[in-house]
């Protein structure tokens, strides 16, 4: 089984994170710009956090056989402080960057007018890139967020097939799921979204344009939550084929749009080497050694 994450928060995670999600077969992420906890004050400080995100945390990934790319954005929690507004002018040295395969996180969180001029900016800069954009929806209120959110999108002008809206449930799968963009989960252990309503969402809408990840930040949360959902999905009576499209082809599919996804020679691995990650990641799961 091959896994790719396609929204998870290393910079939180510790290094056996990575040893544990490559055992259990997930050997591809990505790892979006996100709020840090504690309010920026400066253009400094995210020149550091970009330059990790495109710099440290690849290589610390490699070290576990990991693939990492990033999403770099202003997130919608700091659009509303006026000392990061600067920020906008300083993504474009970042969206250029070789590992970078989307504008994001960008989107709502208190769906504020800030909110909104910052969002429509940066939906601008995808365009503007020919980058996909990855979208935060906003974590109360989320019905009317959403449709806000895909008003924002249609706007914009940028294709909806490139861009993904995230952190979506049961009130708003239909929604995004008419709009042409791609819909993505965050599986969480006691919010947002639980392996088992996670399949029953794919029983009801289908694979097609299906994203799973974990997001993995900094509070309670799980880096093999992917993983847990793949064997939730062959438990319901998916076949293998149907948990490699969604955890690996679709998001492949997405990310690939921005011509910098390098996953050469993952894609060429070899069955053995598939079925020994497998293995390794069962024991894991079921506490061994």
């Amino acid at each position: 089984m091959r896994i790719f994450d396609p929204h998870i928060h290393m910079t939180s995670r510790t290094t056996d994170d990575y040893e544990r999600m490559a055992a259990a077969g997930i050997t591809a992420i990505v790892e979006p710009a996100f709020w840090l906890g504690q309010p920026r004050t400066s253009l400094g400080s995210f020149t550091d956090y970009f330059d990790s995100l495109v710099g440290w945390e690849p290589f610390r990934a490699s070290q576990f056989g990991v693939r990492h790319h990033a999403t770099i954005a202003l997130n919608p929690k700091e659009a509303n402080d006026p000392r990061c507004r600067e920020v906008l002018d300083l993504l474009p040295r970042y969206l250029e960057k070789d590992g970078v395969v989307a504008v994001g996180e960008v989107g709502y969180d208190s769906m504020t007018p800030e909110e909104d001029e910052v969002f429509a900016a940066q939906l601008a800069l995808a365009v503007e890139h020919e980058l996909p954009a990855l979208v935060h929806t906003p974590h109360r209120d989320k019905a009317r967020g959403t449709e806000r959110t895909l008003a924002v999108v249609a706007e914009s002008g940028i294709d909806p097939g490139r861009v993904v809206v995230d952190h979506l449930n049961e009130v708003t799968v239909g929604l995004v799921r008419d709009s042409g963009c791609w819909l993505a989960f965050s599986i969480y252990p006691d919010t947002k979204m639980s392996p088992p309503r996670m399949v029953r969402i794919l029983q009801e809408y289908g694979l097609e344009r299906m994203l799973v990840n974990s997001a993995a930040d900094w509070g309670r949360s799980d880096p093999l939550l992917t993983r847990t959902t793949a064997d939730a999905m062959l438990a319901a009576g998916f076949g293998e084929d149907d948990v490699d499209r969604v955890l690996w082809r679709n998001p492949v599919e997405f990310y690939g749009q921005s011509g910098r996804l390098d996953l050469s020679d993952m894609e060429a691995a070899s069955g053995q080497n598939r079925r020994e990650a497998t293995f390794a990641g069962n024991s894991i799961l079921r506490g061994g050694s």
